[in-house]
């Protein structure tokens, strides 16, 4: 048979296929998101999560120096405090448990990027991401403490914020209180198209955040919708986000796409606890290879048009990047 074009040819080995690779993932594009709570000497399991654990202070440079090694420069923070009230005062306190946390790894594994989740809902005696009137989110009061927990972060030593609420305007009222600070450097990562979504059961276990009441409908998006998804993206970059994030990110790599044809800023992609927990099942049954499962998860995020991925996943990956199982 006579062919000019086959396009096997580009598949016959391993470092033919590698070189004619269209989408690359690269360790310096992985967050790793990391809890942190009250207490001394604890590391506590997260049941519906395993191998992901709840770190006390002065137990969590164990896990961020292991993440360092693997070669992981990206951590998210999550506080879970022993306190909270209607205004999630523990978010923006000086000796919250995230400004805490942010102090020690500064100190003790200087060399990572430290990113502080910006919310409330881990705080409030509620659940709910701001201040409540009658049972909804009150958005415009909540900005202001919104603004004040993102700058109490960054002067803990935070090197970037991550608002995650859903709030209107709240993008903007984090620019100005940072910028009237001298945080004028500080970026912002804004989860501008968070779906309210079952994919966060297992995370609201660990962070202890699940709503005493409803849901959060009303502020997180709806995921029926991706032109709504552009619309948001578009409204935080004007108010000055540096970085846009989709959230979750399997079920929504449409979206993902989208975001990033329509937008000039990265696109980071965030793979939840309920992604997490349903490869962890599988694989704890034998039902699927979790490695490669782990792998194609990540190159279809980037293939979507993620440029940065975060992931309970982390070091595992950079892991596979080393071994060049991936990459």
């Amino acid at each position: 048979m006579d062919m000019l074009k086959r396009p096997r040819r580009l598949r016959g080995g391993e470092l033919m296929r590698r070189m004619a690779r269209e989408t690359r993932v690269d360790k310096a594009s992985l967050i790793y998101p990391m809890f942190v709570q009250e207490g001394t000497n604890s590391v506590d399991e997260i049941p519906s999560m395993p191998g992901q654990y709840r770190w006390t202070v002065d137990r969590m440079a164990e896990k961020l120096n292991s993440l360092a090694d693997a070669g992981v420069s990206n951590v998210m923070l999550f506080g879970i405090p022993d306190k909270k009230d209607e205004i999630g005062s523990g978010a923006y306190a000086e000796d919250g448990i995230v400004q805490k946390a942010l102090r020690e790894a500064k100190k003790e594994v200087p060399n990572l990027f430290y990113i502080a989740d910006v919310c409330m809902c881990e705080y409030t005696s509620h659940g709910h991401c701001g201040v409540l009137c009658d049972h909804d989110v009150d958005n415009d009061p909540t900005l202001d403490l919104l603004a004040k927990t993102a700058l109490s972060q960054v002067q803990a030593g935070a090197d970037m914020v991550a608002p995650s609420d859903m709030m209107d305007g709240r993008v903007l009222a984090i620019r100005n209180i940072l910028d009237a600070n001298g945080y004028k450097e500080t970026p912002i990562m804004s989860y501008a198209v968070k779906y309210a979504s079952a994919f966060y059961g297992p995370f609201r276990e660990a962070a202890d955040s699940a709503p005493s009441f409803g849901d959060r409908k009303t502020y997180q998006m709806d995921y029926h919708n991706v032109r709504e998804a552009v619309k948001e993206a578009l409204l935080d970059m004007e108010e000055g986000a540096d970085i846009i994030m989709v959230k979750p990110c399997m079920s929504f790599l449409d979206v993902v796409t989208k975001v990033h044809q329509e937008t000039n800023v990265p696109i980071a992609g965030y793979s939840v606890s309920g992604e997490y927990a349903m490869v962890k099942a599988a694989a704890e049954r034998g039902w699927i290879d979790e490695d490669r499962i782990v792998c194609e998860m990540a190159v279809s995020a980037f293939r979507a048009g993620c440029s940065i991925y975060e992931t309970y996943y982390a070091e595992e990956l950079a892991r596979y990047i080393t071994e060049g199982r991936i990459g």
